[in-house]
């Protein structure tokens, strides 16, 4: 369990006292892109920091006026400074996200991730990110040109910086209209390869990231050329790893497009599919008898391919043993793959090679 402290302080003038802080809570792991986890201060400070921008609520309105104004400053250590407290402020009061956006911050903390100075640009991204996390500023956010600076970050950043831009790029693409956008401004093969190489963290973010664009067509084809599958393939493949289910996941939005399936099928993935349902978890087991439908359903030669990899046993198991849907995918995946092959027609080539 955390662990609570209650202190004293005086700040802006004003006296803060008997303010409580879980220090679980402020510790805990960033996984689901609800707020930022970065640490801008030193061991010593942090809490004091934290506490003080935090809890000034009476004050927040001055004191956010001012940190818009220090954004502008000629000083990079005073706009770094400013962009530091305004995330700690978005990120630990909900209440001032509307505030800070309505004071100005937005477009200036834009122009902080078009900076050389690659913190500074970690700053503005992180910032942004916690603001986008109110569903009013996200018009703001996207119309103030958000969207291409995130995507460059995305390629030229540190690691924090990539994963947070990828997090604001997901917040922003819960609103549907943003999401062909965000694909036009080549969000998605730094996604991809954020997905392929980046820290734990980097790669869950990126993976939800690119689930959520890929619900639209011209995205999923995006997706397919900058390499997804092979990089879905492998991480599914590995059934000690913790991907295998997010992989799953983004696999099967991809292979609702033809050029998604044959990309799936000509990497390998089958097999893959194949193993899972024998040896994986429920809900993986359920996802891949899912996938393995999508590709089989359209697809004489593709079905042929499951059947060759004696996919029926571990079918049959699941279609016992298996999640309500599990059961009732696995059962109509049998009667497809137990079809004369006669009655299939002719396997194109080109569904089984890109």
């Amino acid at each position: 369990m955390g662990t609570e402290s209650t202190t004293n302080y005086s700040y802006l003038g004003r006296s803060i006292s008997h303010l409580t802080i879980n220090e679980e809570s402020s510790s805990s792991a960033f996984s689901d892109c609800n707020s930022d986890r970065s640490g801008e201060f030193s061991a010593a400070s942090s809490q004091t920091r934290r506490l003080l921008l935090a809890c000034a609520t009476d004050n927040s309105d001055e004191l956010i006026r001012q940190l818009v104004s220090d954004l502008g400053s000629d000083s990079v250590n005073e706009k770094k400074q400013a962009a530091m407290e305004i995330r700690l402020l978005a990120k630990n009061k909900p209440e001032n996200r509307i505030r800070i956006a309505e004071a100005g911050a937005i477009k200036p903390l834009i122009s902080l991730i078009s900076s050389q100075d690659l913190q500074l640009q970690e700053y503005g991204v992180t910032a942004i990110l916690n603001l986008s996390l109110c569903d009013e500023n996200k018009d703001a956010i996207a119309s103030a040109g958000a969207i291409r600076s995130l995507v460059r970050v995305l390629s030229s950043g540190n690691s924090t910086a990539k994963e947070n831009a990828a997090c604001a790029l997901l917040r922003l693409s819960q609103v549907d209209a943003y999401k062909p956008a965000i694909g036009r401004a080549g969000a998605i093969p730094p996604l991809v390869k954020l997905l392929e190489i980046g820290s734990g963290r980097g790669k869950k973010d990126a993976s939800t990231a690119l689930y959520s664009l890929c619900s639209t067509k011209d995205n999923k084809v995006r997706a397919v050329k900058a390499g997804i599958m092979r990089v879905l393939v492998e991480l599914m493949a590995d059934l000690e790893g913790d991907m295998v289910d997010k992989s799953a996941y983004v696999a099967s939005v991809v292979v609702t497009v033809a050029e998604g399936r044959a990309a799936f099928v000509a990497e390998g993935g089958i097999p893959v599919l194949v193993e899972i349902v024998e040896v994986g978890t429920q809900r993986q087991k359920e996802i891949a008898v899912v996938i393995l439908l999508q590709i089989c359903e359209e697809s004489a030669a593709y079905r042929k391919l499951v059947f060759d990899e004696s996919a029926i046993p571990p079918l049959v198991a699941l279609s016992q043993s298996g999640t309500n849907r599990a059961k009732e995918k696995a059962e109509k995946l049998i009667e497809l793959l137990r079809q004369p092959r006669s009655n299939n027609g002719t396997a194109r080539a080109s569904e089984v090679s890109l």
